[in-house]
């Protein structure tokens, strides 16, 4: 009874186009989810995001699971996600991503997701770390453990977007820390994120995870931008 009156004096809209959802459409339409611009990463193991990483990560896997484009279905997607509290976007992204990942063998030894973290500062703005659901979604339905307290991220930055490549590259490689101890070892990380641009921010986690001994590393986005 309530929830049906709380959907008539504020239905619910489609996170990628603002119309309103049908019965039986969650949080996107099927309009949407019909033009979300798949990029079938994971069926090749040389796909756009594992070469982003050549010669900077050894990487068992790399894959994202849409195509980025500034003024797309995407990029709302990850603004609704990212900055209007819409956490149900990362569930239904990690719902349509996990069944495909378990297929790929460099998958089957995966242990523990680890999402990339935000500086407590932002996390109390934000209210929540926007790639949590999406980590936590594949977690269950691979059946393995999300672990959010062996990266750290010890540096606020407002924003990178107006810094050289070289100068943000410095700054990022600086901002996070691992910790970690005997349970950690030998496992293989799966390491989270929204979108990856030129991967920096990535790449200066998985090298920190990669500290630890015996540990392997895949990567996974919700989204692939050109940079």
């Amino acid at each position: 009874m309530f929830k049906s009156l709380v959907n008539l004096f504020f239905p619910a809209t489609c996170a990628g186009c603002d119309a309103l959802l049908l019965e039986g459409e969650p949080v996107v339409c099927t309009t949407c989810r019909h033009e979300l611009p798949f990029t079938r990463h994971h069926l090749d193991s040389q796909n756009e995001t594992t070469k982003r990483f050549y010669g900077r990560l050894p990487l068992e896997h790399s894959s994202a699971l849409l195509y980025f484009h500034k003024e797309g279905i995407v990029q709302e997607l990850v603004h609704n996600l990212k900055y209007r509290g819409q956490q149900q976007v990362g569930g239904l992204m990690g719902s349509l991503y996990a069944p495909q990942l378990k297929s790929v063998p460099a998958l089957q030894s995966v242990t523990d997701i680890i999402p990339v973290p935000l500086h407590p500062k932002k996390l109390r703005e934000r209210g929540y770390n926007q790639v949590t659901e999406f980590g936590k979604t594949i977690a269950a339905i691979l059946g393995v453990a999300y672990t959010d307290d062996v990266l750290l991220r010890n540096t606020y930055n407002k924003t990178q977007t107006l810094k050289n490549r070289e100068l943000r590259a410095g700054i990022i490689n600086s901002a996070f820390a691992v910790n970690y101890n005997d349970v950690h070892h030998n496992k293989h990380f799966l390491l989270v994120d929204d979108v990856i641009t030129t991967g920096a921010t990535l790449e200066a986690c998985g090298k920190l995870l990669l500290q630890i001994p015996g540990a392997k590393l895949s990567i996974v986005t919700i989204a692939y931008a050109h940079s």
